[in-house]
């Protein structure tokens, strides 16, 4: 009897080691790790949906094009926000007080967990080639990124995704310009015959 009693004090002395700032830190550690594995397949994602917007401006569906940019822009945005909110976090939980601090780490940790899940639905919209149809699935494959990036890019952001836009509109005409021949031009060619005959012919009289 009393060994048992012995052993479930025990028992709850274990469990009152693992304090509320233990726990944020496994959280901290669980969401890190998420993110780094969201990253490698985001950025592989980001220059997939750049290149889908490139086709789209050359087969004209300039605001198709702008929807993927603007999904590129938010992935891109997303990342960089969760990745600082998770820097202010750790630093919150090693560097401060954890009591003093305890509401801001835990309202911290909720919005971190809430733009991974936001990453995650965006990784599920990977088949990017769909919005490059016509049909009903690419329609609704629009909708799709259209609800999903609602709100959630800032003015810059859209100034951003104009820009680039635009960047790449110049570039398609750039690439499209002939090149400047280096030889002479027939016209010249004709020009200069006459020319070479009339000093040929001064030669020979004098």
């Amino acid at each position: 009897m009393g060994g048992l009693f012995s052993s479930k004090g025990k028992d709850k002395k274990t469990e009152s080691r693992v304090t509320e700032q233990d726990k944020a830190v496994l959280q901290l550690k669980q969401q890190r790790d998420k993110l780094k594995q969201y990253q490698k397949k985001i950025n592989v994602q980001i220059e997939k949906d750049r290149n889908v917007a490139k086709q789209l401006l050359h087969d004209g569906k300039k605001d198709k094009a702008k929807l993927m940019l603007r999904k590129k822009k938010f992935q891109e945005s997303l990342l960089e926000k969760t990745d600082g909110q998770l820097d202010n976090i750790d630093r919150m939980v090693t560097d401060l007080e954890f009591a003093q601090v305890e509401s801001q780490v835990v309202q911290g940790l909720k919005v971190g967990n809430e733009s991974l899940k936001k990453l995650h639905q965006l990784l599920s919209l990977e088949d990017v080639e769909k919005i490059m149809d016509e049909t009903r699935e690419g329609i609704e494959y629009q909708q799709e990124i259209d609800d999903l990036l609602s709100g959630g890019l800032t003015a810059q952001d859209e100034d951003d995704v104009l820009a680039e836009l635009d960047a790449i509109v110049q570039a398609e005409v750039t690439d499209e310009l002939p090149e400047v021949p280096d030889d002479e031009l027939p016209e010249d060619k004709r020009k200069d015959k006459p020319r070479k005959e009339k000093r040929q012919a001064e030669a020979l009289a004098s």
